[in-house]
């Protein structure tokens, strides 16, 4: 457990999990923190917690103690989001004590009660409600509602002015020595660019409009610290993580950076062929290029490397009769997270007869995805010249949209 003091009475308490799939579906090479905070007034209140999670009374005792806190000051168990990883621990924590209230929205509420009972106290807040813990320090609750889950709400100490979103502004990635923005190295930044990314695409992306809403929200807080679930803590610059998470909305709905994200899978090679033909052109033309190779790299991945392109290329092979299925996969999932408004492509290869070419279609259209289909191209075999001529003139138009 990582225990840092944010600021007067305030404490964030991390750890780290690895070896995790998200949810039980998004594959995390570098693993997530799982973050809670203590405020420290007269009265103490947990917010999201996770101490304990290894289900050990020692464990909270131990840390409390580290920080001068005895059981019976907790008064509050603040709930922004009911999901399990923020939750969970509810559990165990009322074997050890009954006196504390819950603080959460109606439908949390709801929530609690289906998942850890009847007998516990609750608070329902609502929007500007707040509760004051003595010593200048008070707690206001905003609603998010929908980001992700209908229950969510943010949390806001005013003497502070330290804002507690929960999973909105979070990022993937474990946290390690350094817990605060301005303590990374430009490796750590680096990482932690690309799991933030990975975050919103994975999590947030499918909510994009309400995750704009709450942004709105945000804003009209005077905020020096964002504290949120997973990931690093922001001090230096705590409207960073807002601005990206902002600009990640926007992409969501169709912009992106001077960048084609290539989808693609080949199963004897005809398809691969091309992708690398394809990549050439691009490069040429001073874009850059992503290529997600399926089913080799992971649904996570995909969403990952798309969500920041302005352009998606889908590269696939006919597979009796419909697309080459890990792509086709990828591409409904896409379809899930509601990213809409890409300028796209598709070629591929067939052996007797095409059908991807319909099927990418039909699930473009199915899936309501609004992508502005610049070509899709079949050819039977290898291609042949014509085939290339085809594939980078349809490449070429798909750059002159979007730059």
């Amino acid at each position: 457990m990582n225990k840092k003091e944010v600021s007067d009475g305030i404490y964030a308490l991390s750890m780290n999990v690895d070896n995790i799939v998200f949810e039980n579906m998004w594959d995390l090479p570098n693993g997530v923190s799982l973050n809670s905070y203590i405020v420290k007034g007269k009265d103490v209140a947990i917010i999201d917690g996770v101490i304990g999670w290894d289900g050990i009374p020692e464990t909270l005792y131990k840390n409390l103690d580290e920080i001068g806190i005895k059981l019976e000051d907790i008064k509050y168990l603040v709930v922004n989001h009911v999901e399990m990883d923020h939750s969970g621990w509810i559990e165990n924590f009322k074997k050890i004590t009954k006196d504390f209230t819950i603080v959460a929205t109606k439908k949390a509420e709801d929530m609690i009660k289906a998942f850890y009972g009847d007998d516990l106290e609750i608070k329902v807040v609502k929007d500007g409600d707040s509760i004051d813990l003595g010593n200048g320090k008070v707690l206001e609750f905003y609603a998010t509602p929908n980001v992700h889950w209908p229950e969510t709400m943010m949390t806001y100490e005013v003497s502070s002015k330290s804002l507690f979103p929960c999973d909105l502004y979070g990022t993937f990635g474990q946290v390690e020595a350094h817990l605060f923005d301005d303590e990374l190295t430009p490796e750590e930044k680096a990482m932690y660019d690309i799991e933030g990314i990975r975050y919103y695409s994975n999590v947030m992306m499918t909510y994009a409009a309400m995750v704009k809403k709450a942004i709105v929200k945000t804003r009209t807080l005077d905020i020096n610290y964002v504290l949120p679930g997973h990931g690093i803590l922001f001090r230096s610059n705590p409207n960073q993580i807002i601005d990206d998470y902002e600009r990640w909305s926007d992409y969501t709905n169709g912009s992106g950076k001077k960048q084609v994200t290539i989808l693609w899978g080949s199963m004897y090679g005809s398809t691969e062929k091309m992708v690398n033909f394809s990549k050439q052109i691009i490069e040429d033309r001073g874009f850059a290029v992503k290529t997600v190779e399926l089913p080799k790299d992971t649904q996570s991945d995909v969403l990952t490397k798309s969500l920041d392109s302005s352009a998606i290329i889908v590269a696939a092979p006919t597979y009796e009769y419909k697309m080459f299925p890990p792509v086709a996969h990828a591409l409904d999932e896409i379809g899930r997270k509601r990213m809409t408004g890409k300028k796209t492509l598709y070629f591929g290869s067939a052996g007797w007869i095409g059908g991807a070419k319909r099927d990418f279609e039909n699930i473009i259209e199915s899936s309501k995805m609004n992508w502005e289909i610049i070509d899709a191209i079949e050819f039977i075999g290898n291609a042949r010249e014509n085939a290339y001529e085809q594939i980078e003139d349809a490449i070429n138009r798909l750059l002159d949209s979007v730059e």
